[in-house]
């Protein structure tokens, strides 16, 4: 690695900082991985699941609040919570009870500093309320106690562990909040190499559990590869997704073998057990995977590993974005198909953002690109690189060529990966904001057209970086002023317009959050959200569980003192300002 992208990987931007050095578990011979990170309805034939959930939120006595004085923990059908949430003296009061239970110095913090950091990103533009409290948790029985104590203040309490989400999933909340920092529940708990899988906690990061296992010398790997830093919770929330996607999946595949949930109640849940594959009951493990953290929150899971495949990494460039697509969709419908691990679309502004942040040793010609990571035996590799040679090179490729070593694989993947420092660092003084939205494989190359010429329309820059092999492309667009943050944000609202016109979706991997709740309607139809918000009600019937993500409660009151002025009428307007102005 270049010592110039070994320094851009350690900067602020990137959302790996925070990487500590793996260390063993005390007691054990397993290894402590460093600290860190759509819903499914397909099983919810019924809303039976509704119900059952709902005895688990009220499993009999328990210290909870009701919602309004006299009345039974749950709402009618079809209603809302009606009540606010905690007064001031009530978060004052639940912090002070935090503070008793975890006594012991640093994991109760009402810093100024650590409450707008564990709320708010940097490389997020959407509406954001620091956080009253931080707790920092290390096992489940902390979170059942941080829990209890939100339930019977009625504070509500928002999930925290990689921090590396654009869509504000862990903004603070305007009347009060409970951040719950699970980023220091970071051990492997089990690993099982024969069975294939492994368990960790919520706060392992992808990328050293699979460090971990090749220094142990395993020869298997968990494939799912978001952003840098993220963390097994918090892609298990988001649903997330990767450049591997084409050839393993995402979170709503068969990658999480079971989770361990604490729900609103208190109540602890293991979905499932270690088998492969259940045909009992409702899948009630992807019934968590994509919500947020509305639903339960994360502390372990088990998770499924594939075995570590040599790879080769090439290139192409191609004249425009259509031609490049559809080669990478002959190449996918070839019997060389599944020997493609990754095919990445880099449109021609993010091939020379990477030349002029100074990435690379020698600059890459200004193209519409791709780029591939086959895999396979040697003698597979060879084969399907002439076949993707051949069907380049038809489709008017005007350069191929491979890696020659690791170290040059290395540099062009990590380029990818990085595309947001990239892009930074070709522009310097500009802010970045990054979406995403994926179509049908077919539609991607219009979508990409009519984009790229809407943004140089409104006389914003932009790189373009996707997924090809899904249909799933990343628009990094940027600003320098209110003024074009103002643009920039209308353009988002007219991209995921564009991509629902396509029969796709607002966001491929990134999730909901606060950014993209108003497109759900839209995308699924107003029964499919009413089903979401009728199981939400089942669990969390206090909606203490990051209120305002994914969907909103459209009855229920929130003081409006609670919340800045600005915000509302941002909310309103969907504009985005400057929270700092507030």
């Amino acid at each position: 690695m270049s010592p110039i992208l070994s320094l851009v990987m350690r900067t602020p931007f990137s959302l790996a900082y925070r990487r500590t050095s793996p260390r063993l578990a005390k007691g054990t011979a397993l290894v402590d991985v460093a600290r860190i990170g759509k819903f499914t309805l397909a099983s919810l034939v019924t809303l039976g699941v509704a119900g059952y959930l709902a005895l688990q939120v009220n499993p009999g006595p328990q210290n909870v609040v009701p919602i309004c004085p006299n009345s039974s923990e749950f709402t009618a059908p079809g209603t809302e919570p009606s009540t606010p949430y905690g007064s001031s003296e009530d978060v004052q009061k639940a912090i002070e009870e935090l503070r008793q239970a975890f006594p012991d110095g640093g994991r109760v913090n009402t810093d100024s500093d650590v409450l707008k950091l564990h709320g708010s990103s940097e490389n997020s533009y959407l509406p954001a309320s620091s956080h009253s409290v931080v707790v920092q948790a290390r096992s489940t029985q902390d979170v059942v106690e941080v829990v209890n104590i939100s339930r019977k203040y009625r504070v509500p309490i928002i999930p925290y562990s990689g921090a590396t989400s654009l869509e504000g999933h862990f903004s603070g909340y305007p009347s009060g909040s409970i951040c719950l920092d699970l980023s220091a529940m970071d051990q492997i708990l089990e690993i099982n190499e024969a069975d294939g899988d492994l368990t960790c906690q919520a706060g392992a990061r992808w990328e050293d559990i699979n460090d971990i296992l090749k220094e142990k010398g395993i020869p298997l790997f968990f494939p799912l590869d978001p952003g840098p830093g993220a963390t097994i919770g918090g892609m298990v929330g988001t649903g997330c997704s990767g450049t591997n996607a084409v050839r393993y999946g995402t979170a709503k595949a068969e990658w999480f073998l079971n989770l361990t949930v604490v729900l609103p109640s208190g109540k602890v849940i293991k979905t499932r057990r270690r088998a492969r594959k259940s045909a009992a009951g409702f899948d009630t493990t992807k019934l968590f995977i994509g919500a947020e953290g509305t639903l339960g929150i994360i502390t372990e899971a088990t998770i499924r590993l594939t075995p570590r495949v040599p790879t080769k990494v090439a290139m192409a460039q191609f004249p425009d974005v259509e031609t490049a697509v559809s080669a990478a969709n002959e190449i996918l419908k070839t019997p060389y198909g599944p020997h493609i691990q990754c095919v990445e679309l880099l449109d021609d502004n993010m091939m020379s953002a990477i030349n002029a942040a100074g990435l690379v040793e020698r600059p890459y010609p200004v193209q519409d690109s791709l780029f591939f990571k086959l895999q396979g035996s040697p003698e597979s590799i060879a084969e399907a690189s002439k076949a993707v040679r051949d069907i380049v090179k038809k489709h008017g490729s005007s350069r191929f060529e491979f890696a020659t070593t690791d170290e040059e694989a290395d540099e062009i993947w990590q380029n990818r990966k990085y595309a947001l420092m990239s892009t930074l660092g070709a522009h310097p003084g500009t802010r970045c904001w990054t979406t995403d939205v994926c179509v049908p494989m077919s539609k991607l190359p219009q979508l990409v057209y009519e984009t790229k010429a809407d943004l140089a329309k409104a006389g914003l820059k932009s790189t373009i970086v996707g997924h090809v092999g899904d249909g799933n492309f990343h628009a990094l667009i940027l600003f320098k002023d209110e003024k074009e943050l103002q643009s920039v944000g209308a353009a988002v609202h007219r991209l995921v317009h564009r991509a629902i016109s396509m029969d796709g979706t607002c966001t491929g991997e990134h999730g909901v959050g606060v950014g993209k709740t108003e497109y759900l309607v839209e995308e699924l139809g107003e029964g499919t959200v009413e089903l979401m918000k009728t199981v939400k009600r089942a669990v969390d019937p206090l909606n203490l569980f990051n209120p305002g993500k994914v969907s909103r409660f459209r009855g229920h009151k929130e003081p409006a003192h609670a919340v800045p002025s600005c915000i509302r009428q941002r909310l309103l307007r969907r504009t985005e300002g400057k929270i700092d102005q507030c």
